[in-house]
């Protein structure tokens, strides 16, 4: 795919990330000269027309959706057979990595962070568009601190004719009790999976955990979150006061709107107190939390009873789900069976030769799988299905998860990258940050990685710390005022800054012989080490010798001394008619003396009758 190029002017440059239906790159715009995102959905689902009018409406209702706070979608298409969207590209962290290497995040930067997903949630909301899937992998954090929402591939446009329910679930963690359930959602939906993920970014932790998707799913619906300042005691109960009411399991009872959300995160910002209407007070009454106050009982906790009859009707669904699942599951297993019934032995822990072993003593069958761990020994048993203690037909296949070790990938090489993009790359491949410093480099521009250890294209495990150097640029230093200093302590002086001196000799009336009289760069200004100071050093003030003038014309007279930089002082011993050649009768300094440069010479001057006589 690198170097392929879509339209006729996106060339794809590098793979910086994937998703559930698509790879992402970043590419080339070759006619704006910019660079971009391209969404390449995978091969597999480029012949599902479900996933292919997936594709197409996140570009079609995406594309509509410009604001600051959403990233902007420019382009689509298909070529030969791949599904294509481009989109701004963006240097910076999604929130998930920036949770999981700096959790809990600073109340205000949550808080502005959320603030800024309601603007984007509002205005798509406003454009008919519900996201669905937010979460905080969806939200990219830029090095300026702004939020940008991602990928409406699960979108929904309300107008556009697909259906509303039963279609897309979302990411178990972040979905509303509606969209577990697969009935209809709207706005609220949105709102749900919003106060998840400010409830992870100022706790580090998610509501609701599970063993896996649908466990998580089935707690969304059914029970209630611990409030977050039980986790962090920072957190203003105002604010948690928000959270809750937006995590409430009824839509009916979370805000109206991402607006309405957005205004109360503006109030906890600037310390004024929220109203809160909630299920938990009286039909009608609303609550006014301050900033500090602590959340009521009343407020903090449902009727318990109300909630039993509330829930009923869908806990004895669940029930009945969950019976009819696991019957199905142990007459799959022949646990009803009455005849050669064995009881699985605990494998977790054991080598597979020893898994191997004590399964065929119980006459079972064993099924292999391996996955990496940072927890369990490279080839030991991690878990089992069925479990230990479980009795089956004699026979019958245990499945066993079985340790690789701790995964190994390839280290990133982030040289000559920017430090945020640096970080960015590594956080993304699974790395996390150590030491960053700064270090001069006269070919590595300022800001750029000039080494990283481990070393590029090594092998390391995930989580392994990379430590980073970046460039200052060239070192620089500031030139210092040696004019009018003695030659030597000037070149001293330079020499000590790392700085070259060249030395040019010039005679001076000003500057005494031996002292500086300029310098090229000027004082103040910043050059590299190494650089070259040129200094002009006095001679002192220029002597010439006067020349014989006796016998000469006054013009020639005049002529010789301004060409050795001599002024001529004029006396005449008589006066001369226009027409008469006037001759130097006589000097004064006498010749061969020396005389500094700009003096006056003496000359007297008379006819050439006057010089026959002399």
């Amino acid at each position: 795919m690198i170097g392929k190029v879509f339209s006729g002017r996106y060339k794809i440059i590098k793979k910086i990330g994937r998703g559930g239906m698509a790879d992402i790159y970043s590419a080339r715009d070759t006619v704006l000269d910019r660079t971009v995102a391209v969404k390449i959905m995978h091969p597999q689902f480029a012949q599902e027309k479900d996933f292919v009018a997936r594709f197409k409406k996140e570009a079609q209702a995406a594309a509509n959706l410009n604001h600051p706070n959403i990233v902007n979608i420019y382009d689509w298409g298909q070529e030969d057979h791949i599904y294509f969207i481009v989109m701004e590209y963006l240097e910076g962290w999604n929130l998930k990595q920036l949770i999981e290497a700096q959790a809990p995040l600073p109340v205000d930067e949550a808080i502005e962070i959320a603030n800024q997903v309601c603007s984007a949630l509002e205005f798509a909301h406003q454009n008919n568009v519900i996201h669905r899937d937010i979460k905080s992998q969806n939200i990219i954090i830029t090095p300026r601190g702004q939020a940008k929402v991602a990928d409406f591939g699960i979108a929904r446009a309300g107008a556009a004719g697909m259906t509303q329910t039963g279609s897309v679930l979302g990411t178990a963690e972040y979905v509303s009790p509606e969209q577990a359930q697969g009935i209809e959602i709207g706005e609220a939906t949105d709102i749900y999976s919003l106060g998840v993920v400010l409830y992870e970014t100022l706790t580090g932790t998610l509501p609701f955990k599970g063993e896996n998707s649908l466990a998580v799913a089935m707690k969304q619906v059914k029970e209630k979150p611990i409030p977050p300042t039980v986790l962090n005691d920072k957190i203003p109960d105002s604010l948690e006061a928000i959270i809750l009411k937006a995590l409430e399991k009824d839509p009916v009872n979370r805000y109206r709107s991402a607006e309405k959300m957005g205004q109360d995160l503006q109030r906890v910002l600037k310390g004024m107190p929220v109203k809160i209407a909630s299920p938990s007070v009286e039909k009608g009454e609303t609550e006014v939390i301050p900033p500090q106050k602590a959340i009521s009982t009343k407020q903090k906790s449902l009727s318990k009873k109300g909630k039993e009859i509330q829930w009923l009707p869908w806990a004895a669904l669940v029930l009945v789900f969950i019976l009819l699942a696991t019957t199905g599951y142990f007459f799959s297993r022949g646990l009803f069976s009455t005849s050669s019934m064995v009881v699985v032995p605990n494998l977790e822990g054991k080598t597979l030769l020893e898994a191997t072993e004590l399964l065929e003593k119980k006459g079972l069958e064993i099924e292999k799988e391996e996955i990496f761990s940072s927890k369990v020994e490279k080839g030991l048993v991690i878990s089992q299905d069925p479990e230990a203690g479980v009795k089956i037909k004699e026979g019958s296949l245990v499945k066993v998860i079985v340790s690789k070790g701790e995964e190994l990938i390839i280290v990133p090489d982030v040289i000559g990258m920017s430090r945020d993009s640096a970080i960015a790359e590594l956080v993304r491949a699974g790395f996390e940050i150590g030491e960053i410093t700064e270090a001069d480099d006269d070919e590595v521009p300022a800001g750029a990685i000039i080494s990283q250890t481990p070393e590029a294209d090594t092998e390391a495990q995930k989580g392994t710390i990379i430590d980073l150097v970046v460039s200052k640029g060239d070192s620089l230093v500031k030139v210092p005022d040696v004019i009018g200093r003695d030659a030597e302590e000037a070149t001293t002086l330079l020499k000590q800054l790392g700085l070259t001196v060249e030395k040019i000799e010039a005679y001076s009336d000003t500057v005494s012989e031996g002292n500086v009289i300029s310098q090229t760069p000027k004082a103040g200004a910043e050059v590299k080490t190494d650089s070259t100071v040129t200094i002009t050093v006095s001679k002192g003030k220029e002597f010439v010798t006067v020349p014989n003038l006796i016998n000469m014309t006054e013009a020639g007279a005049i002529s010789t001394l301004n060409n050795l930089g001599l002024e001529a002082d004029i006396e005449y011993s008589e006066p001369i008619s226009e027409g008469d050649v006037g001759y130097v009768l006589d000097q004064n300094p006498m010749a061969n003396t020396k005389i500094e440069k700009g003096s006056f010479v003496r000359i007297l001057v008379g006819t050439a009758r006057k010089r026959k006589e002399i």
